[in-house]
């Protein structure tokens, strides 16, 4: 889109991923003059669908796959047409010893959960710990997620919401010992040691321990307690820990945000690069031209913000770096299991753990912080087909999409020639070794007769997306409270210059598919009771 001959904007934001065009459509909708700034020749970022398969009409969420962190309130406030749906399985994780045998969790159905535990654990302890873990998270998310878009609380003050004695019985759920235990445990305890108090089981602590792991290079030991960050994004969105499928794909999701702020008035300009920014008087200088506004948001990493920030940078972690090979693929069918009892369609339905033990975590990142690729990289794979068709043209039904997200896979195993057909290998093989047929077999090939194959390593996703270090997250998770006695009553958007915020997932209270960072950035400028105001 052009602009008009005034190149001064109340707001300037720096990026149309989500966040960036959350942000523009909330200051649009409230009646001020917004430019977005974009590298690329479209919007959307890392929430974008892609035909990476010629000639094949299979659109696939390339980057971000499943939603759980954006809140119902910003989907209301914008008048966005976003669907999502829940998923009846939760997750489908085979015995790495014996994959005839697996643990399938079944949302509406806890007996059939149940019994599938008893099949690889031997016992009804496991499922009545899990249940009674999983009813506690449920008691943190409820009372935590609501805080995601609100001014930031102290850590006792969350403290306080989460565990705190006077609660009124009417709420969906009361505290107890056992929650204020759990609570303390993952807020001082690495995870690895509070998965040891609550399961015996290796397989169960590694199904729950992922959570810890998406996104982020940890060990479940880590005294850091990155990984205890991590678990908290993952298990408190929308307040139950769901994470669900966007209908249409991630693009249906960036290309609802992107209709509300151009709606809404605001104007962008894509295929730009920023040469420099002055914090002072607000100008940014690009090669498209010198634009001024009042106020500028970074829905960039802070990181890459930082290289054409004039003045003193913001506040960044030394080498950061994403932790993940991303696959997306194509199939005739769905592959052949060797659990009998489970059903491709159900095992492939929720998340599929694969080689996810909590010894098998803790053996991969060893070897991947030697940077080796893993022997037995853990992964883990979900079917949007088997929710959502939509995404396939008619002429592909019946086939199926697989996006498989393979753990402790930094840059740096990547460094050496071959090295990401070698890691694709290993992760096809760690695949194959828990199925009952190798799933190169079931690979639909493309009008030239290729393998609908698409692999996404780190360094791809900082040079197309311009993620420090491949890190999906920009920087290393936060605890969604304040930290510092300044950051206590602010939005967790703020930087050393007045006109300067965070608007993506660099910001506290940042990562995931969300839009909290766009919203909360523009909170700080209109204040949190304009933004739902009709416009």
């Amino acid at each position: 889109m052009g602009i008009g001959d005034d190149a001064s904007y109340d707001d300037i934001v720096v990026g149309a991923g989500h966040n960036g065009l959350t942000a523009a459509a909330y200051l649009a909708r409230a009646g001020r003059r917004v430019l977005v700034l974009e590298k690329a020749d479209h919007v959307g970022g890392a929430t974008v669908s892609a035909t990476p398969f010629d000639g094949l009409s299979a659109r696939v969420s390339r980057y971000s796959y499943l939603v759980s962190l954006m809140p119902r309130e910003i989907i209301t406030d914008l008048d966005l047409d976003i669907s999502l749906v829940r998923r009846r399985y939760s997750s489908y994780t085979p015995l790495p010893a014996d994959p005839a045998r697996g643990i399938l969790v079944d949302n509406l159905d806890d007996d059939a959960t149940a019994a599938s535990f008893r099949q690889v654990t031997g016992s009804d302890l496991d499922f009545t710990a899990w249940r009674s873990f999983y009813q506690r998270l449920g008691v943190v998310a409820d009372r935590v997620f609501p805080t995601m878009t609100q001014p930031l609380r102290t850590a006792a003050e969350m403290h306080d919401l989460v565990v705190g004695p006077e609660r009124l019985t009417t709420e969906r759920f009361t505290t107890d010992t056992s929650t204020a235990e759990l609570w303390e445990a993952l807020t001082t305890l690495p995870l690895g040691t509070l998965l040891r108090q609550y399961f015996d089981d290796d397989l169960v602590r590694g199904i729950a321990a992922t959570d810890g792991l998406i996104g982020t290079f940890a060990d479940l030991d880590d005294p850091s307690l990155r990984q205890n960050i991590c678990f908290l994004f993952h298990v408190i969105g929308g307040g139950t820990g769901d994470w669900d499928v966007p209908v249409g794909g991630m693009g249906a999701v960036s290309g609802a945000l992107y209709q509300a702020a151009t709606s809404a008035g605001a104007e962008f300009v894509t295929g730009v690069e920023i040469t420099g920014v002055d914090p002072a008087d607000g100008t940014v200088e690009t090669t498209g031209g010198t634009f001024r506004g009042s106020m500028l948001y970074a829905a960039c990493a802070p990181q890459v913000f930082n290289t054409f920030l004039d003045g003193a940078p913001i506040p960044c972690e030394p080498d950061v770096r994403g932790a993940q090979l991303k696959i997306n693929l194509l199939l005739d069918r769905l592959p052949r299991l060797r659990d009998g009892s489970v059903s491709p369609a159900a095992a492939f339905a929720g998340t599929f753990h694969i080689n996810q033990t909590a010894t098998q975590l803790h053996d991969a990142w060893r070897q991947a912080n030697r940077g080796e690729v893993p022997e037995l990289p853990p992964c883990e794979i979900y079917c949007h087909t088997l929710t959502d068709p939509s995404i396939l043209g008619p002429e592909l039904a019946g086939k199926h999409t697989l996006t498989l997200f393979g753990l402790h896979m930094p840059p740096e195993v990547f460094d050496e020639p071959g090295a990401v057909e070698h890691a694709v290998g290993a992760t096809f093989a760690s695949l194959n070794s828990v199925l009952g047929e190798p799933v190169q077999s079931v690979i639909a090939h493309d009008l030239n007769g290729r393998p609908c194959i698409e692999a996404k390593t780190p360094q791809d996703l900082e040079d197309a997306v311009g993620l420090p270090g491949g890190h999906i997250f920009h920087r290393p998770l936060r605890w969604p409270w304040a930290e510092t006695a300044s950051e206590a009553g602010r939005w967790g958007v703020e930087t050393p210059h007045p006109r300067v915020l965070l608007c993506g997932a660099g910001a506290r209270r940042g990562g995931g598919v969300s839009g909290i960072p766009g919203r909360n950035a523009a909170a700080a400028v209109l204040g949190a009771e304009t933004l739902a105001s009709p416009h």
